[in-house]
């Protein structure tokens, strides 16, 4: 689609693929990579047929999650984009796990925050059975006194430590994908694509909701971006959130510059017409790369991390409700739902 002259574009083809979306036909893979090579001048207009569809399955609410690092650093894989992993010389804080009090008072937080989810996550290549024995213990305490669905990132997942943490009252497995199987070679070598594969069937198998997103920014291609997008349709999972890379110094990936706000909303937008029905996160690196147009993303987007993330900060929470208000959308209450875990 080309810009005339006069500086007008020809809305026609997003208005066609929102309603091709809408009329319960999904996006082929040529289509995807349209919208992922969206040229900056017509980002608008696919964001607003985005949104159509955004508002047509979740209206003008918006999900937030609150995360805790309950184990830093220390990790044995390599992979080259994060800060706590074997490669990195990142000066970040490294301990071992939280206590149950401190888990059981970051939720107290989250719930307080306004939060939907509450995301544990633990650096490593998988968690021990004494580690699934902990989170047994944290997560009904949890469940028995808050209304929050909580979410664990563990790294590698056994099915039968996915078993037991859906009997512990756990309501999903974050796994990311983080790129394509054709790419994932470039950014981490001490597992493999398929291995994540094997985490996401076994919290399937287990009854978990499966929470599995990507990393734009990495040195991947479009046909990558979409290529994730198109298992992550296929898998169904109910939760993806979507990344920018954040290169933090003394990563491999630290001299990755790649994105700009437009590209980061045509990704957003894209994700969106991939996966009508699913809750779409912006996570890490929002801040960084969408700058002054973060609220933007939530046309696409319906979902955030509500204030910092795992080694990096975030926005203040105070502004990022402001800016969910600004927006004219409202934060989902969530409902409570008593203990309904095994045992």
């Amino acid at each position: 689609m080309q810009v005339e002259k006069s500086g007008t574009v020809d809305a026609n083809r997003w208005r066609q693929f929102a309603d091709q979306v809408l009329e319960g036909a999904p996006l082929d893979r040529q289509q995807l990579l349209q919208a992922l090579r969206c040229p900056a001048a017509e980002v608008p207009l696919l964001l607003a047929e985005a949104y159509r569809v955004r508002h047509a399955y979740f209206g003008r609410g918006v999900l937030l999650h609150l995360l805790v690092n309950a184990k830093s650093g220390l990790c044995p894989e390599d992979c080259n984009y994060c800060s706590q992993s074997s490669v990195s010389e990142a000066p970040i804080a490294k301990y071992r796990w939280l206590d149950k009090d401190a888990l059981v008072e970051g939720a107290r937080k989250a719930h307080a925050e306004g939060a939907k989810t509450y995301c544990i996550v633990a650096s490593g290549r998988g968690p021990s059975d004494a580690e699934i024995d902990h989170l047994d213990l944290t997560v009904r305490a949890i469940k028995a006194e808050l209304p929050l669905s909580v979410c664990c990132s563990l790294g590698l997942v056994a099915p039968e430590q996915a078993r037991r943490l859906k009997a512990a009252g756990v309501d999903k497995l974050n796994h990311n994908l983080n790129t394509s199987e054709r790419y994932y070679a470039e950014i981490c070598e001490t597992h493999t694509y398929g291995d994540r594969i094997q985490t996401l069937k076994a919290a399937r198998e287990a009854g978990l909701a499966i929470c599995s997103g990507g990393i734009a920014g990495m040195g991947e291609t479009d046909e990558d971006l979409a290529d994730m997008a198109l298992y992550l349709r296929e898998i169904g999972a109910e939760s993806v959130p979507m990344n920018f890379l954040h290169n933090i110094e003394g990563t491999p990936l630290a001299r990755r510059e790649e994105l700009n706000p437009m590209k980061c909303l045509a990704i957003l937008a894209a994700f969106r017409l991939a996966l009508p029905d699913r809750e779409l996160r912006i996570a890490g690196g929002r801040e960084l790369h969408l700058r002054s147009l973060q609220s933007m993303g939530l046309l696409a987007a319906n979902s955030i991390f509500l204030g910092d993330y795992l080694t990096t900060s975030g926005q203040a929470m105070e502004e990022d409700k402001a800016m969910i208000a600004d927006m004219g959308f409202s934060v989902v209450q969530p409902e409570f739902k008593q203990q309904a875990a095994d045992g």
